[in-house]
């Protein structure tokens, strides 16, 4: 007879510690198995590449490391979730699975309701947990933001792993061959997976990193050392949201850096907020979340996408950040705010045409904040005010000596300071006179003249009949309405923050 078992089903929660899923299987009695599975169709689609791959990887093996004295593991699976749950309950009398809700993108949601229509049929219990205060079924935010406080303020998930009492299966479905030898590299320049390493880079903030958050925020090059650098650990669930904010707000540091802590603090907020979006709107990914803007016609150059994509437009500010996150897997959050910007405003490209595009690139990539924030930056949710961020103002505002710039962009890096933001009104005396050589290209279109076209069309579109419709209903679901004490808060300038 085949024994009863429980299973844990690893999605992107990569930690051992403050794990709901972990904790119930221990705190249920029946021993159990956790798993994590690497699906062919997942990884296939357009918006995963080897570098989130190779990260979860190697979070799984780290875990598997500190497992072992428990005589356990995270089983890992090559196949499609149906057929190893099929595998697990032959194997097995399976009882309960226990994950985390996941507010993934659509083929996610279809995979979810599939598998459990497959636990109903064999009488599965899923037990799905709440993740970091993203509610599921929500018809309003009215009450979210404080449930949310409620939620990070929790007492953190404390519990003894105990020693499994059965032999783990054989693994038909193992990581193995090409796919095996991929995931074991990892590009030098990616921030190290794993839950130790959250841990180190948060330590690092408050220790002293932090001090200057709120100063280098939007630099391109100090913002690489002073922000948090913990979202690739939060996105794969290396470290919670609720173990980040009580770890920031207990430090001894908190005081003295008040505001850079407070900043990074409000940003954990946002950071589920867009996630909270997401989980109830999930078309982000595949139309425009205001539907009147699906009217809007762009153009589409291929060739100007192209550039955008390899990092070369012309606009150096442009290209060093498109080759420093192919690179490295981060850039700050202006600077993405930019390359969609430039794409959609100034390439006048529908955002579909770069969402996968950074989506790849972004090791810390998280579905929930990913596409609410690629819209709100290309202005299409009809809400929210529409930023065009100009490459050259960008430039010389966040990265006035091209420090940044020639690092990423060696071919300007004997251009003079007084060119490097705008290399091509370099005339022939002034490349004579310097001795510069520039094999760089120049302008992929005319920044003023294009920027005009593009606040036309947008702003000529946001007041359309559709368009504004579609607010209200937006305004009904994603924001929180305000209490008539806290609408005059706001009006008096003395709303609570």
């Amino acid at each position: 007879m085949n024994k009863n078992l429980n299973i844990v089903w690893h999605k992107r929660d990569l930690r051992l510690r403050d794990n709901e899923p972990l904790r119930q299987a221990e705190k249920d009695g029946l021993d159990y198995l956790a798993i994590y599975i690497f699906e062919p169709s997942m990884m296939a689609y357009p918006d995963t590449s080897l570098r989130h791959l190779q990260f979860v990887y190697h979070s799984l093996e780290e875990m598997n490391a500190n497992l072992k004295q428990y005589d356990r593991s995270v089983m890992i699976f090559h196949g499609e979730t149906e057929r190893i749950f099929s595998y697990l309950h032959k194997t097995y009398t399976l009882k309960k699975v226990f994950s985390y809700q996941e507010s993934g993108i659509n083929l996610t949601w279809e995979r979810d309701k599939a598998i459990a229509k497959y636990f109903k049929q064999n009488r599965i219990e899923w037990m799905e947990c709440q993740r970091d205060g993203i509610q599921r079924g929500i018809n309003n935010r009215d009450t979210w933001d404080n449930q949310w406080y409620e939620k990070v303020n929790q007492e953190i998930l404390e519990f003894q792993f105990s020693p499994a009492t059965f032999q783990a299966p054989e693994n038909p479905f193992p990581v193995r061959g090409e796919l095996e030898d991929q995931l074991i590299e990892y590009g030098p320049s990616f921030q190290k997976p794993g839950e130790a390493y959250a841990w180190k880079y948060l330590r690092s903030f408050c220790e002293q990193r932090g001090k200057n958050y709120n100063r280098h925020i939007s630099k391109p090059l100090e913002s690489r050392k002073s922000c948090g650098r913990i979202s690739p650990y939060l996105a794969w669930g290396n470290i919670s949201i609720r173990q980040v904010f009580q770890f920031v707000r207990s430090h001894k540091n908190y005081h003295l850096y008040k505001r850079s802590f407070d900043g990074l603090l409000t940003r954990l907020h946002w950071h589920c907020h867009f996630i909270q979006k997401f989980e109830v709107e999930c078309a982000y990914e595949t139309r425009c979340i205001n539907r009147g803007y699906e009217a809007m016609a762009h153009t589409n150059d291929p060739k100007l996408i192209t550039a955008w994509e390899k990092g070369n437009t012309g606009f150096p500010l442009v290209d060093a950040c498109m080759r420093c996150l192919k690179e490295t897997g981060w850039i700050n959050f202006r600077m993405r705010a930019m390359l969609v910007s430039v794409l959609c405003h100034h390439f006048d490209c529908d955002w579909r045409e770069g969402m996968y595009h950074l989506a790849r690139y972004f090791l810390d990539y998280e579905p929930g904040i990913h596409y609410p924030q690629f819209q709100m930056q290309a202005g299409t949710t009809g809400v929210n005010m529409i930023r065009m961020y100009n490459p050259v103002k960008q430039s010389k505002d966040h990265d006035p000596n091209g420090v940044f710039i020639k690092k990423w962009v060696p071919e300007l890096r004997d251009v003079p300071v007084e060119f490097i933001h705008e290399p091509w009104t370099m005339t022939a005396l002034d490349i004579a006179f310097n001795k510069v050589q520039i094999n760089y290209p120049a302008p992929v279109v005319d920044l003023v003249e294009s920027g005009r076209r593009a606040k036309e069309k947008i702003w000529g579109f946001k007041k359309t009949p559709k368009v504004r419709a579609e607010n209200r209903r937006i305004v009904e679901v994603h924001v929180r309405t305000k209490s008539k004490k806290e609408k005059e808060a706001r009006v008096n300038g003395k709303e609570k923050k």
